[in-house]
């Protein structure tokens, strides 16, 4: 199996088939991912709607080290969740090192400061434009934070679709910390370097084109929301109640 075209045609059959294994790698990976993007999008939100209204002295350097932390290498997230669970670590007693709860939780990492910043820059935009008003009308910083997250909320929407796309597609973390281990924490982007390394590339190119289906619909998905709000910005009131 040696070229592109009978590996390409080998991956479909295997695609096509059901085969078990490829995907029980694929719910796996989105099970994780997607446990890992909802706590990441409850925490990141409220962050990220808390510092889009409230101003307090260090709030730049706050926002420098949050930008930051978006360019934050995963393999650095993965060493350092490692080591804290690790036997000798701190959080050792949890015994969650290679098992899907420290999958999780590096993703959860990688996750959160994604969803704070877009969150924060979206809130911080709409509070220039309607939080005097909201103020005027007695609401307070997290009522306001509140409103204007509600408001734009298909904004929000597509935040949380980005961060499940960050997610999904981080391969450094979870291996550090999953331990690749098959039948237990082998997702797709693990196995697609692991099958790779060994020669089996159907199997890498079939969880690769899954993977690269997903973000497809990641994407096809942040386009319809994007119409979506235009539309029901173009919309006269009347007819949005309707």
């Amino acid at each position: 199996m040696n070229t592109f075209s009978e590996s390409f045609s080998t991956s479909l059959q295997l695609l096509l088939s059901g085969d078990p294994g490829l995907w029980t790698i694929v719910m796996r990976s989105l099970g994780v991912s997607a446990t890992a993007c909802l706590i990441g999008c409850v925490i990141g939100l409220a962050l990220g709607a808390w510092l889009g209204v409230l101003r307090f002295p260090g709030r730049d350097a706050v926002l420098v080290v949050l930008n930051t932390l978006l360019a934050l290498p995963a393999v650095v997230v993965g060493l350092v969740i490692y080591l804290l669970l690790s036997r000798s670590g701190p959080l050792g007693f949890l015994g969650w090192l290679f098992s899907f709860q420290a999958m999780v939780l590096a993703q959860v990492v990688l996750v959160v400061p994604v969803v704070t910043a877009l969150t924060r820059q979206v809130v911080e935009d709409a509070d220039r434009g309607h939080g005097e008003q909201l103020a005027s009308m007695g609401a307070g910083r997290w009522m306001r934070s509140l409103i204007l997250a509600w408001d734009e909320r298909f904004a929000l929407l597509t935040v949380g679709i980005t961060a499940f796309g960050r997610a999904i597609s981080e391969v450094g973390a979870v291996m550090i910390v999953g331990g690749n281990i098959e039948g237990f924490t082998r997702v797709m982007t693990t196995a697609i370097a692991l099958e790779t390394s060994k020669g089996d590339l159907p199997l890498a190119l079939g969880l690769g084109l899954v993977l690269l289906g997903v973000v497809l619909l990641l994407n096809a998905l942040i386009g319809l929301l994007r119409r979506w709000r235009e539309r029901a910005d173009t919309l006269p009131s009347g007819l949005m109640a309707t």
